[in-house]
């Protein structure tokens, strides 16, 4: 039997108020999301991408409760997040961009004031595992200001955590953090959903939605212009690439009316870029030999999803 989704969202509109003096067009107010609709699978990893400004934060704000939409409807886990509003907040951790917590209270603290918020009795709490589960448990005395960027980016996940929700929401969750923390957040928010937990991600690292994402939508000025399995989005890139070594020296590159683009890479290489609807990877090769040149290797490359999104949106990420 299917489940039901981890997140509905339907047709959300969010139109914010003009500034009091705003005339003409601007006294309409800005309209940050035009009418999003869709579903997050429950138990998935879920990428949310869009350019800055394109209204992935408005939609995650009105999920947590921060924001009121001017029109649609959402349910978190079941719960409609207007007249079920306590029970949908239980069931989400949000992990905003911005970190949010005392400086001056030890890792360990955090987790409990939180705890104490959403009213879990001392007994229950779960500060200690939380603690080891996001490699924290060596820094659990020590004044969160002292943490590193990554650990204070793990503090934060275990903070969303406290009272067990069954979806989290990671809104830019590796922005500045190095390339080995980054690697930790992955392994982290993958431990996660191996754990049941439902993942919302949203990143401007395309090769981390690549990576870790089950399905992605895609949001540009406020509208939904994308939704599908990663696989298939990356599918829909048209153009791949032939990387060709040759057996003698090239003074230009090769020529033809079939090709996208064509770069000579050094002397004996060359890069055909063609359009696998137009072309396959055989017959570039073929249109190489007819012209006389003598193909000593050749490797291919497959679309990814920074093409996709670059075709999608306009926009590099």
């Amino acid at each position: 039997m299917p489940t039901q989704p981890a997140i509905r969202i339907d047709n959300i509109v969010k139109r914010y108020a003009p500034p009091p003096a705003a005339k003409g067009v601007d006294a309409q107010g800005k309209l940050a999301l035009k009418g999003v609709s869709f579903d997050v699978p429950e138990g998935s990893i879920f990428g949310l991408l869009g350019p800055n400004g394109a209204g992935k934060s408005t939609l995650i704000n009105i999920l947590a409760g921060l924001v009121n939409k001017t029109s649609g409807s959402a349910e978190i886990w079941g719960f409609d997040i207007d007249t079920q509003r306590r029970n949908a907040s239980r069931a989400i951790g949000i992990v905003p961009q911005e970190i949010v917590f005392d400086p001056f209270f030890t890792p360990y603290e955090v987790l409990e004031n939180q705890g104490g918020f959403y009213g879990i009795p001392a007994r229950d709490r779960r500060s200690e595992e939380l603690l080891a589960a996001v490699r924290l448990a060596d820094k659990r005395d020590a004044y969160a200001r002292t943490l590193s960027g990554g650990m204070k980016r793990r503090l934060l996940v275990a903070k969303a955590m406290v009272h067990s929700p069954p979806i989290l929401v990671l809104d830019e969750p590796t922005a500045g953090v190095d390339v080995e923390l980054r690697r930790q957040l992955w392994e982290l928010v993958q431990e996660l959903n191996r754990d049941g937990v439902t993942v919302v991600l949203t990143t401007h690292y395309l090769e981390e939605a690549e990576n870790l994402c089950d399905e992605i939508a895609i949001i540009n000025h406020g509208e939904l212009i994308a939704h599908k399995p990663t696989r298939e989005l990356v599918d829909m890139a048209r153009e791949k690439i032939v990387a060709v070594t040759l057996a003698e020296d090239l003074d230009a590159a090769p020529a033809h009316e079939a090709f996208a683009k064509v770069e000579l890479t050094a002397p004996r290489g060359v890069e055909v870029t063609y359009d696998k609807d137009q072309l396959s990877a055989g017959q570039v090769l073929a249109i190489l030999q007819q012209q006389g040149l003598t193909i000593e290797d050749v490797t291919t490359r497959e679309a990814d999803l920074e093409e996709v999104f670059v075709q999608l949106t306009g926009t590099s990420a």
